[in-house]
């Protein structure tokens, strides 16, 4: 963790973004992991234990479902409450396992047909889907919500790649090299990643605005 400044003040997310650039190895190491597990039943437990993230592998009673993300008119807590009372770690968030999910379609999608796997474009594409997973996962790893601007500080990570992985996606479907079915399947998961991303940054600035006044 970071050391605030003498007065104790939390850092914002810009402040937080300068740290970050020189905490990107955790990044790669997280990808590793990813990569070297991704076939395993306990890759969340496996990944989030050897990243050092201990209390997402304590275990929970409620088993996650999953549902869409940031549906409107329901009674549960936000995002911020469920993550301040510990009731959620990352791996059981729906847009991470939305971003999870994501590069596993990927992967099998990459598997089933050849000629993608060394497709510049289409490299670039799971490269920054599976980025924008890893910059999730640490930012939902805060499951007290203490370091609000680290959060958001990884939340625009994520969006930053997830952004060039729907350009690479764009420029698939231009070159037609993707199936009308998989089109609207990669198109339905990567906006869902998107959407989710921005609405949770929402959320957790204004949190911030309530806490500290100012952005």
């Amino acid at each position: 963790m970071a050391e605030h400044d003498s007065e104790d003040r939390a850092w914002d997310e810009y402040e937080w973004e300068r740290f970050l650039q020189q905490q990107d190895q955790k990044t790669e190491k997280y990808m590793e992991l990813l990569e070297k597990y991704i076939d395993d039943p306990e890759r969340d437990e496996i990944v989030a234990r050897e990243m050092g993230w201990l209390h997402a592998i304590e275990e929970s009673e409620n088993e996650w479902q999953e549902e869409p993300f940031g549906v409107e008119g329901d009674d549960t807590p936000s995002e911020i409450e469920q993550f301040a009372d510990g009731g959620e770690s990352f791996e059981q968030h729906a847009l991470y396992r939305a971003s999870f999910n994501l590069t596993i379609w990927l992967d099998r999608l990459f598997e089933a047909q050849n000629t993608l796997q060394n497709d510049p474009t289409a490299v670039r594409l799971a490269t920054h889907a599976a980025l924008a997973a890893a910059k999730l996962a640490a930012a939902l790893s805060d499951g007290e919500t203490e370091e609000l601007g680290m959060t958001i500080a990884y939340l625009k990570r994520s969006l930053k790649a997830i952004t060039v992985a729907m350009d690479a996606a764009a420029q698939l479907l231009k070159e037609k090299k993707l199936t009308k079915i998989q089109q609207a399947a990669l198109q339905q998961r990567i906006f869902q990643v998107r959407d989710g991303i921005i609405l949770l940054m929402g959320e957790f600035r204004g949190e911030w605005l309530r806490r500290y006044g100012s952005l």
